[in-house]
């Protein structure tokens, strides 16, 4: 990524409190054309959900869903800001898709933030071993392993992974488009998932 692309990104983020990826795609989008960009976010409704991202969601309801046989089990904390978007159906449709993708996935946390240091760091240990193995120089592993961890995060963080439904956007990018459409914000607290006579 050149110097100007990277500036590029981070006024256009500056302006819109838009996430890294959804900046870089709306540039490219847009042939680097900022106020263009900005409009393309606002337009997805992006701008406006990062801008919604701080606000406290305190409210929300437990979404359970029961997968074929019942061998499958999954409860989920979703959170809005108030009551009433709580109890619209669009927020519990979401919900169920959301238990859905874990069902399916097997997520181990719901964000990166909350995967444990130590894990992140054993992880890359192994990475950089397999590298080592494979013959690659030290200064080709330090570029590689980012973009592995990255695809790490995809597999075991439910935000992270592309949504099964249609793998173009991520799990976030989905809450992200709920977030603009009920015009407050919407958090994933927790979930559990139960497997009988599995993890």
């Amino acid at each position: 990524m050149s110097a100007s692309t990277t500036d590029l990104i981070k006024e256009l983020r500056d302006r819109t409190g838009a996430g890294l990826m959804d900046c870089k795609k709306a540039l490219v989008e847009n042939n680097n054309d900022l106020d263009k960009s900005a409009d393309w976010l606002r337009e997805k409704g992006i701008a406006k959900a990062a801008k919604k991202a701080g606000r406290v969601t305190k409210e929300g309801r437990t979404v359970s869903y029961i997968h074929g046989d019942g061998k499958i089990g999954v409860l989920l904390e979703l959170n809005s800001e108030t009551d009433f978007v709580a109890r619209n159906e669009s927020f519990e449709a979401l919900g169920k898709e959301l238990c859905l993708q874990i069902a399916a996935m097997s997520p181990l946390y719901v964000s990166e933030d909350q995967v444990p240091a130590e894990e992140i760091d054993r992880e890359k240990k192994m990475i950089e071993a397999q590298l080592k193995e494979e013959g690659k120089k030290s200064e080709q592993i330090d570029k590689i392993v980012p973009g592995k961890i990255k695809k790490y995060f995809s597999e075991i963080c439910l935000l992270n992974q592309a949504f099964i439904k249609d793998n173009s956007k991520t799990v976030d990018d989905l809450v992200k488009e709920s977030i603009a459409k009920f015009g407050e914000n919407i958090t994933v607290a927790r979930f559990t998932r139960y497997q009988v006579g599995g993890l």
